[in-house]
């Protein structure tokens, strides 16, 4: 059996999809960035094959990422995961290793801190998801993993997010659970 070369570099032809893909999502949803402008987006993206690789990410693992805000002092587009829903390619996860580690039987095969880690994104802390859900209404019927904090972490317990009854609730779980309906959205610094 050959192992096939993991590479983070689009073909001329997954690159120029990801860009139609994204610029029509930018233009449909100009409400989460208002005042941007699509050219120097689309500038920086193009000026980093690691960046695309990890927008790539984000969209082929169902998070149609868009872009959310800019950072003034860096110049830096922020995009996040704005799927509907959880983003399907990445749930049935444990929050991080030591939780899949920890599961006795029926472990998954991933866990969201890992996955990110791989696609080269972070994944979003509550006060990012709170900011997600003033741009609309997202996991009104699934619920995504958030960054933990080290002292919760540290007893067992893991964040997730979700909205329901027009609210954004954040829960606990323990690290080592995971669900159907429960994967993690992230964020990419463009």
């Amino acid at each position: 059996m050959t192992m096939r070369k993991l590479t983070k570099e689009l073909s001329p032809e997954q690159h120029e999809e990801l860009i139609r893909v994204l610029k029509t999502r930018f233009e449909k949803s100009r409400n989460r960035h208002k005042g941007l402008e699509w050219d120097k987006v689309h500038a920086k993206l193009i000026a980093n094959t690691e960046i695309l690789y990890s927008v790539n990410e984000m969209e082929r693992t169902g998070g149609e990422p868009d872009v959310v805000s800019h950072d003034k002092k860096t110049g830096e587009f922020i995009f996040y995961d704005c799927s509907a829903e959880s983003p399907k390619g990445r749930r049935n996860v444990c929050y991080d290793r030591e939780g899949q580690e920890a599961r006795k039987s029926f472990k998954p095969q991933d866990n969201a801190i890992d996955m990110a880690a791989a696609m080269g994104i972070e994944i979003l802390t509550e006060e990012q998801y709170r900011e997600l859900q003033k741009l609309g209404n997202f996991d009104t019927k699934t619920s995504s993993w958030v960054k933990t904090p080290s002292d919760i972490r540290k007893l067992g317990g893991a964040l997730f997010a979700d909205r329901r009854y027009d609210n954004v609730f954040v829960y606990h779980n323990s690290a080592p659970s995971y669900y159907g309906v429960r994967g993690f959205r992230g964020s990419l610094r463009v």
